[in-house]
């Protein structure tokens, strides 16, 4: 029996069974299941499963599996359950997960999140992350192209416009799958989301006058296709009160979009665009004003976000800033924050004599250089402490240098070193730079000040 195998029963063991399970769902390193009776999980024994970095328990229960892994587990959970993976329609709340010394930090942390406005973020999450696959490897592959684009190759040769077209597939039909996911996350029928995504980015628009000006095909961007899916759902199930069961297949769907429809031309896009607008050139002006202490405070507080498991709500804003300006600033920037828990992983590494933390540094440290900072993250700063804030001191030394040098990411979905191949401007080597420095800071302030062998007991 595989080793995905053995954690997927063990899991499913101590979790009260396949009858408690509910729904199963997974980011890039955390399963999530939703359990019909909470009380029936044994968390103590989940963190003892081999494999397992880290759990905790809310509306959602997480845990920290890694990336790729996580993968087969989700996949072993729905052979064993019968369960498909993320089949149930009910809205997921996601959530955190810890190592067991971030265990007692549970229950402080759940009250915190439970505010209206994060609990918004959580569910932009949630439209966003069974995205994340498809814009890791699209944006890859446009990196690359433009990569060699750059480095002087023949962009009308036909192995570079194959390339292109593979890495921007996603990206050109992304407010589909968007409108599509978001009407899914409220309850309402997926196919009339994704409808809303096309209204709101479709060609014709160009030919429409409304309020005396001929609209702009993707006004307003993915934040009005997440309003107008929403609307979707909220007029869908308002609607089929009032339909007879036998005719509802035909005129539920028809009365939705029609009105819907007609809504998003005459309020969301324009809206939608006020909003979108307001929110590019402010973070805009903020970065370019605010420079080195905009790009410190913004890279220095960005992993308690990540944290509290709302980083994945930055998502539309970052698809904003590239549709706008053709790159997001801020993604560099808050990329240091991995970079600087990098740094401070590897002071632990040098300082430690505990072989258990030791081993959870090897493991996580590979992908964290890549840009997947939660094995690091769960595992070895947040349980520890101090090391997680030398972290984030580090990771606003690197912010500051990204601010000034003015980089940007022409794509999302990865980070550290993975972002490189996406850096607009030719300014691979300043970004690096920044990587370098937040991996310096973040080793001497945790070396420096951030740890004690003590710290190690019980790890």
């Amino acid at each position: 029996m595989g080793k995905e195998q053995n954690m997927a029963k063990g899991i499913l063991e101590q979790i009260g069974g396949k009858d408690n399970l509910k729904r199963i769902t997974h980011c890039m390193t955390r399963l999530r299941l939703l359990l019909n009776d909470d009380t029936k999980a044994d968390y103590d024994k989940l963190k003892q499963i081999e494999g397992v970095m880290g759990v905790v328990a809310d509306e959602t229960l997480q845990i920290v599996i890694g990336p790729g892994t996580v993968n087969r587990v989700s996949e072993e959970l729905s052979q064993l359950t019968g369960l498909g993976i993320g089949e149930d329609a009910e809205p997921e709340v996601d959530n955190l997960t810890f190592e067991e010394q971030a265990a007692i930090k549970k229950e402080n942390i759940k009250r915190k999140n439970k505010t209206p406005f994060k609990n918004l973020l959580r569910r932009i999450g949630n439209i966003f992350i069974p995205l994340i696959p498809g814009l890791v490897a699209s944006g890859i592959i446009n990196g690359v192209a433009n990569f060699a684009k750059n480095a002087g190759a023949n962009d009308e040769a036909t192995w570079m416009q194959i390339l292109l077209l593979i890495g921007s597939g996603i990206f050109t039909y992304l407010a589909i799958l968007v409108g599509w996911n978001t009407a899914k996350e409220f309850g309402g029928t997926p196919v009339l989301g994704a409808i809303a995504g096309m209204f709101l980015f479709n060609p014709m628009l160009e030919q429409i006058t409304i309020y005396g000006d001929a609209l702009i095909p993707g006004r307003g961007g993915l934040f009005g296709v997440i309003f107008a899916a929403w609307l979707m759902a909220f007029v869908e199930k308002y609607v089929r009160k009032g339909i007879p069961a036998s005719v509802d297949i035909i005129f539920t769907p028809l009365i939705t979009v029609l009105l819907v429809g007609i809504v998003s031309l005459y309020a969301v896009m324009p809206v939608a665009g006020l909003v979108s607008d307001g929110i590019t050139n402010g973070l805009t002006v903020l970065i370019d004003v605010g420079g080195v202490v905009a790009g410190a405070v913004l890279s220095g507080f960005f992993l308690p976000l990540v944290m509290v498991g709302l980083h994945h709500g930055l998502t539309p804003i970052h698809a904003e800033l590239i549709n706008a300006y053709g790159g997001t600033a801020l993604l560099t920037i808050l990329a240091m924050a991995g970079a600087g828990q990098v740094g401070a992983a590897i002071a632990i590494y040098v300082k430690t004599k505990n072989k258990r933390l030791k081993n959870i540094i090897k493991g996580s440290l590979p992908v964290g250089f890549l840009g997947i900072g939660e094995p690091l993250l769960y595992g070895v700063t947040l349980p520890l402490g101090r090391p997680f804030i030398t972290a984030c001191i580090g990771a606003a030394f690197g912010g500051a240098f990204q601010a000034v040098m003015h980089t940007a990411a022409a794509g999302i979905g990865v980070s550290g070193l993975s972002l490189i191949p996406l850096i607009t401007d030719g300014k691979y080597f300043s970004y690096f730079v920044g990587l370098v420095i937040s991996y310096v800071f973040g080793f001497l302030f945790t070396y420096l000040f951030g740890f004690k062998e003590e710290m190690a007991d019980g790890i």
